[in-house]
């Protein structure tokens, strides 16, 4: 099963990697023995699908997630190992469509007005003579 990031973007099902393990957590008498952990990965270095330039921002932007070159999903939320498979695909898409996503302008910094900053020093003011006036009186 084909994987769609975007309509311009599809990932072969050749290209997707699946392994199956136990999901962690408390068990008992033949608790949690199913293979329902999902464990599922892309190789973006070796993807045919990919451009060079895709290629490079997603090397860049999600280098840190990468072991080997390939990105690598979990999933073991649900008990069942078909739901867990269709969690990790989604989990994958939202990966790589959020890592090609544009990206977005910075902020850019601005100074505050100046009736900004005289309220906030009024604010500091009224502040200060109210602790002021929960202070002991003085023997005087």
């Amino acid at each position: 099963m084909d994987l769609e990031v975007s309509p311009a973007l599809t990932i072969p099902a050749a290209e997707l990697d699946w392994r199956f393990s136990r999901s962690s957590g408390p068990g008992g008498q033949h608790v949690n023995t199913s293979d329902s952990r999902v464990q599922l990965s892309w190789n973006i270095r070796d993807s045919a699908v990919l451009s060079g330039s895709q290629r490079t921002v997603l090397v860049r932007r999600l280098g840190s997630r990468l072991v080997s070159g390939a990105i690598i999903v979990t999933a073991s939320e649900q008990r069942s190992q078909l739901r867990n498979r269709e969690i990790a695909l989604t989990k994958l898409a939202d990966l790589v469509a959020g890592g090609l996503a544009p990206e977005v302008p910075g902020r850019r910094a601005t100074k505050p007005t100046r009736g900004s900053n005289r309220r906030r020093l009024a604010a500091k003011g009224m502040r200060s003579t109210t602790k002021q006036q929960r202070r002991r009186p003085t023997a005087e």
